[in-house]
């Protein structure tokens, strides 16, 4: 029970990653609000994870800051204070490539994926200052902001930009004992990928599925990415053992931003080892 009476809100906690890690802070004892745009969604989760005495649903959409500064008010308001803050909520982001990339879409991927993550630091950075009692903010990175050319530009920019906007926050807010720290997933199999395709919402269970079923080649630790994986890495993160880390980047990837594997290696190489060794038998 680590978490005992602590408090959190947690964005886009409906669904995926979020809705893992709200229901790994209930199992240690804390109390969440379900910050999301996905109505439905988002008060069933809070029903099921207890209902008002350990989860409230509170409608954010992230692009708002009034819907920000109001999770974290909801958060005071429900049970008197905030400790945790996890800006999570997000998208796929515009896939253009930067040739024909549309500035309306370049600019919703950044602030769907990096203003909304300032803004959250800035909100519950506020609150837990004033309440001096110190606090944790983590932030959801992304591999893709370690590797370019994994993903889409736009979203691999936006995520580099949160791992940055953490480090400089940890920075302005370590004087309060106020920790701000990132996690970096690999692959994961959520709900996100039907986003992408526009796929309804009654399908986030199937889209999961699918894509646990698809990943395991996908780094060199042979399995794929589970919400688990992440969530646990944030409970860490939020804990008090990891009371002297902050401005952290936490890669969770099964290996991804290592490189290549000997087998991923053989096949890059291979052509050109055989070409040259053709010279030699010729």
């Amino acid at each position: 029970m680590r978490m005992q009476d602590r408090v959190a809100v947690i964005t886009g906690a409906a669904s995926g990653i979020g809705r893992r890690t709200a229901e790994r802070w209930v199992e240690e004892g804390g109390r969440v609000v379900v910050a999301d745009i996905m109505e439905a969604q988002g008060l069933r989760a809070a029903e099921e994870l207890g209902g008002p005495d350990r989860a409230r649903f509170l409608r954010c959409d992230v692009l708002q800051e009034a819907d920000i500064a109001r999770a974290v008010a909801f958060a005071q308001e429900s049970w008197g204070r905030i400790d945790f803050m996890y800006n999570n909520a997000g998208r796929g982001g515009v896939p253009d490539p930067i040739e024909t990339m549309p500035v309306e879409g370049w600019d919703w991927t950044m602030d769907l994926l990096v203003r909304s993550v300032m803004l959250g630091i800035k909100h519950a950075g506020a609150a837990m200052k004033a309440a001096g009692k110190g606090g944790v903010i983590v932030n959801t990175a992304s591999v893709a902001g370690l590797l370019p050319g994994s993903t889409a530009t736009a979203y691999a920019v936006a995520k580099q930009s949160v791992i940055y906007l953490t480090k400089c926050a940890a920075l302005e807010f370590a004087e309060h004992r106020i920790r701000v720290n990132c996690v970096c997933p690999g692959v994961i199999a959520t709900p996100i990928f039907g986003r992408g395709l526009n796929l309804p919402t009654q399908l986030d269970a199937k889209v999961a599925e699918a894509a646990a079923a698809n990943m395991d080649h996908m780094q060199p630790y042979p399995r794929g990415g589970r919400t688990d994986d992440i969530a646990e890495g944030v409970m860490y993160l939020a804990d008090d053992r990891a009371g002297w880390v902050t401005g952290h980047a936490l890669t969770i990837d099964g290996g991804i931003v290592l490189g290549w594997t000997p087998q991923q290696r053989e096949a890059v190489w291979a052509p050109l080892r055989n070409a040259v060794a053709g010279l030699a038998e010729g």
